[in-house]
């Protein structure tokens, strides 16, 4: 940073930052974004992301996009392809700098040869349970405080350096079946942290790797991979959620062994958001049991997921900052990033008519065979958006909510002999109501006041409520899908004895209206389309649409929870 500017960091990530550039202990910003391609990116990656390279861009520094590949059988194209294309439709650029864990294989070998020549570690031929049985867990004392009695060492802990060396390059050659031997690290089998005694660095999967093919029956552990990964790439500040501070000591210990360029790894707390799940394990489940249809189900909060659904990355990227960063776990409520939503597709998204449920009204004493276009604003909180010509005819529909034969006392929508305002068309009074044989009113007789076009009487009388129509003869029929949150509960996991953590799925989360009707011009919307149905929410457009069947997904309703919940704190 040149001397000449300051930067008043606005977290404690950046002031570690600014205090390692005035020490002197780096003299430049590296940071990067480290995904496993074994699944989709979701809003809890998006936080991750928005930290990394927003702390190199405020210190004018690097950001990589690396790809942890170490595990064959979980690991795809697919998803380095689709983690990809959400970086940049977040709308980061890591530029000419994509790497990949893989690419550095030959050199974490060495390394390995390095630390077994050093005595450092050795070929173990336990079992997996065997190596998790003689590293013991962590206890407690009757006083209920954490203890951790020592692990047992491995009977091949002290093999000689050449037999280790030898097992090794033997191991890599394939002559050893998956699972009969592993290569440790020699640490400290009695360390109060788990993660010191003895840990694996690698394990031999005869498995196909997605980029390397079958150069390798030896693969590396995360653990051994990553923070040398860092080392080689000149990260500086390596910076992850706090599931990983136990790790960091070995992560430490591996890098002064041999003598490499020390990254400072810092952790944040993870994101946790009401009535969802994060956790790869439990999205999966969700969708491998068929309870949502895939990594992109816009009930998911995945960035797939968020994206078709009508997500804008401006207001994921304001959810990320406005949430701030800490050094714990935190619990957000899902309304602040609806909150961030709304505030961005306010601003840009442009306003359309449709009708969800729909109830005919004929104005009687409009022509038949007339019809005219009407202007209508865009967007009001944008002058430069414009307006767009809707059209009008006798026959329209309206929301079947908008209409009650006998209202109670604030009810001001249409009912009989009131008159009410068509949104940027007329004044109209509902005259007669026409109903089935089972009594449910199927069609309202209307007149409309040719004086009033516009939605302003010339006499001045005033009207309580504006409704949103469109025309029956132009609309578009098209199929909306109305989604709610994924879970009945703020907490998924809040569970009374004997109940499975799906118990608390939400029946009603998706709801299929297939009779809706939309402005003509939403036919030919593209795919990823976001408006405002007026007075009904913000909608997107899905790829599921045809030229004859638009779909559109609720983005989210108009109404702002979050800001009610923030009066009421106030």
């Amino acid at each position: 940073m040149p001397e000449n500017e300051t930067y008043q960091p606005t977290d404690f990530i950046r002031e570690f930052v600014k205090e390692d550039l005035a020490s002197g202990r780096f003299t430049y910003v590296h940071t990067r974004f480290p995904p496993e391609p074994n699944g989709y990116l979701h809003i809890g990656h998006a936080k991750a992301i928005s930290i990394s390279f927003g702390i190199a861009e405020d210190f004018h520094g690097k950001t990589n996009l690396r790809f942890d590949d170490t595990n064959p059988l979980k690991e795809k194209m697919e998803y380095v392809d689709a983690i990809q294309e959400d970086v940049r439709w977040l709308g980061y650029d890591w530029e000419d700098r994509l790497f990949f864990a893989s690419d550095y294989f030959e050199q974490l070998y060495e390394w390995a040869k390095e630390l077994i020549k050093k005595g450092k570690a050795y070929v173990c031929e336990l079992s997996d349970e065997e190596i998790r049985e003689y590293r013991g867990t962590q206890e407690f004392d009757e006083q209920g405080n954490r203890v951790t009695p020592p692990g047992k060492n491995s009977p091949y802990r002290d093999r000689p350096i050449e037999e280790n060396l030898d097992l090794f390059e033997r191991m890599r050659n394939g002559e050893f079946a998956d699972g009969s031997k592993t290569l440790r690290a020699k640490i400290d089998m009695a360390h109060p942290n788990l993660n010191m005694r003895d840990p694996v660095m690698y394990r031999i999967m005869h498995a196909e790797h997605y980029r390397t093919g079958n150069q390798w029956c030896i693969y590396p552990m995360y653990d051994w991979t990553h923070g040398q990964s860092d080392s080689i790439e000149g990260i500086t500040h390596s910076i992850c959620d706090v599931g990983f501070e136990n790790h960091r000591p070995l992560y430490d210990w591996y890098i002064r062994e041999l003598g490499i360029f020390p990254s400072r790894q810092i952790e944040f707390g993870r994101l946790h958001l009401t009535y969802t799940v994060l956790s790869k394990r439990y999205l999966r489940q969700l969708i491998e049991e068929g309870h949502v249809s895939g990594w992109d189900d816009p009930r998911l909060p995945t960035i797939k997921g968020m994206r078709r659904r009508g997500f804008t990355p401006e207001a994921i990227r304001a959810f990320c900052k406005r949430i701030g960063i800490s050094k714990s776990d935190g619990i957000v409520e899902i309304q602040q990033l609806e909150h961030c939503l709304r505030e961005h597709l306010n601003q840009t998204a442009p306003r359309v008519m449709a009708v969800l449920n729909p109830l005919k009204v004929v104005i009687t004493n409009y022509p038949e065979q007339q019809e005219e276009e009407l202007e209508a604003i865009n967007n009001p909180e944008d002058p430069t958006a414009g307006t767009r010509k809707v059209p009008f005819s006798r026959e329209l529909y309206i929301e079947r909510d908008d209409f009650m034969e006998e209202p109670p006392k604030k009810f001001f929508r249409l009912s009989p002999g009131r008159e009410v305002r068509l949104r940027y068309a007329y004044f109209v009074a509902c005259q007669e109501m026409i109903k089935d044989d089972k009594g449910e009113i199927v069609e309202l007789r209307c007149t409309y006041d040719p004086a009033t076009r516009g939605g302003d009487a010339p006499d001045g009388r005033k009207v309580k409520a504006t409704l949103h129509w469109v025309s029956a003869r132009h609309a578009v029929k098209a199929e909306v899908r109305l989604y709610e949150y994924l879970f009945t509960k703020e907490d998924p996991f809040d569970l009374k004895e004997g109940e499975d953590w799906k118990t608390n799925l939400n029946p009603h989360s998706l709801t299929v209206l297939s009779n809706c009707y939309v402005e003509p011009d939403m036919a030919a919307a593209q795919a990823g389309y976001r408006c405002q149905f007026e007075r009904l929410g913000y909608f997107c457009k899905d790829p599921d649409s045809t030229p004859e069947r638009p779909v559109f997904n609720r983005t989210v309703a108009l109404k702002d929870t979050w800001k009610k919940i923030q009066q009421k704190t106030d």
